[in-house]
């Protein structure tokens, strides 16, 4: 690896830090601004919605504006839109508006979906074949010590401010999100002045030609895989969110704690979920990976099922032990989606992408069964999503396609292990 592509590879793995950071820091908003406007469990549950419907209606022109104007210039884009909706979050403060809180944080998640796109592709291609997994594990350690120190740093700024009048709770989210965007603009202007390596989608897939011209999904065979691999995605990041975006609102109704005190509680379940990666990257090398997304379903659908039964004493750790069986999935249900897929591997993946919408929809749903049936109760719609992953796992591990013989060329599928949680 040459010093541009060193310097390239260290910035935007820096990237994959600010995506988990700014990620996890929605499951403090979530009881922050519940608190602030006197919301239900379902309308708090509306910043989740207009964060993650962004990956959905937003990754289609992502991939227009890279393949437009190159990935490099996409990451520059793509930090200015999402700082601009980051510095958003002073006037939302200013107005005291929960729609402008909701509508700054959609266009934060614009920006965001724009350099995802742009750099999962990006990162593989900085350096050799043969250091690809070293990179992208790298990069996804810095993921997920994003999504750890999110809640820790959100607690201490933001909930915090709850025993402090209402004028200072609304202008309590103004410093992290001001440290944020002026961090994304500053990393702007680097991106602009390193002058990034170019890359392009011919560059990406020129090894494409070597592929067979049938694969499973025009072939129709494996029984729909890609659809029941899209569900799948939708159904975990779902209840990855969903469980997240409830812990803090759970262990101050369980434990009766202060939001302040609850808060660094919610970085213990992704601190959980990053540790459960390198712990996974061992069972992975040695058994197959349907296997393991089976063992994890299992312990997923276990640990809920004691949440909900146990006394509230012990419950939330039962839920907080979920972020370890998290771990592993989303590569794992990734990887065995795409195998097959031949000359069509890029547009499924795109699909898979888009599935990441689960991370607005189900937690909505969740909050509406927490108004109705109470927050203990409302864990049941996790339950119902590892138990079609669980399902989904014992499906996969009854095929026996090779990753060669779905015409995936080598170092693909590890790939997708940068992308993240979420």
């Amino acid at each position: 690896m040459s010093k541009t592509q060193r310097l390239a590879f260290t910035s935007v793995a820096f990237l994959f830090f600010l995506f988990g950071f700014m990620t996890c820091l929605n499951d403090i908003l979530v009881p922050h601004l519940k608190q602030l406007f006197e919301l239900n469990y379902r309308q708090s549950m509306l910043i989740q919605f207009a964060f993650f419907s962004a990956f959905f209606f937003f990754s289609i022109p992502a991939g227009w504006i890279l393949r437009r104007y190159g990935y490099a210039a996409g990451i520059v884009v793509g930090l200015l839109i999402a700082a601009f909706g980051a510095l958003g979050f002073l006037l939302a403060g200013y107005l005291h508006s929960y729609g402008c809180f909701l509508a700054t944080l959609s266009i934060l998640a614009c920006g965001i979906t724009l350099l995802q796109v742009a750099a999962n592709p990006y990162i593989t291609a900085l350096g050799s074949v043969q250091s690809a997994s070293a990179r992208l594990n790298f990069a996804q350690a810095m993921n997920s010590l994003g999504t750890t120190l999110a809640p820790l740093v959100g607690s201490y700024w933001i909930l915090s401010s709850h025993r402090l009048n209402e004028s200072v709770q609304a202008s309590s989210t103004a410093i992290p999100y001001l440290g944020i965007g002026v961090l994304l603009l500053v990393l702007a202007v680097l991106f602009q002045k390193v002058r990034l390596p170019a890359i392009t989608d011919e560059g990406l897939e020129v090894d494409l030609a070597k592929l067979p011209n049938t694969s499973c999904w025009e072939r129709g065979s494996q029984d729909g895989l890609l659809v029941w691999g899209i569900l799948a995605i939708f159904c975990y990041v779902g209840a990855e969110v969903g469980i997240g975006s409830f812990l803090v609102s759970y262990i101050m109704h369980c434990w009766a704690l202060p939001a302040e005190l609850a808060g660094p509680y919610v970085a213990l379940y992704w601190c959980l979920t990053m540790l459960g990666r390198f712990v996974g990257t061992y069972f992975l090398t040695r058994f197959r990976p349907a296997s393991c997304l089976k063992v994890a379903g299992f312990m997923a659908m276990s640990l809920v099922v004691l949440g909900i039964l146990v006394p509230k004493t012990w419950s939330p750790y039962c839920f907080l032990s979920v972020g370890a069986a998290n771990s592993i999935m989303f590569p794992v249900i990734f990887s065995l989606s795409i195998a097959g897929l031949g000359r069509r591997t890029s547009r499924g993946s795109s699909y898979l992408c888009m599935a990441v919408v689960g991370g607005a929809i189900l937690p909505f749903l969740q909050g509406w069964l927490a108004d109705s049936l109470g927050l203990r109760l409302a864990f049941a719609l996790p339950l119902g999503a590892y138990l079609y992953l669980s399902y989904f796992a014992v499906r996969m591990s009854r095929r026996r396609v090779s990753v060669r013989e779905g015409g995936l060329r080598e170092g693909a599928v590890d790939r997708v292990k940068d992308l993240s949680r979420i």
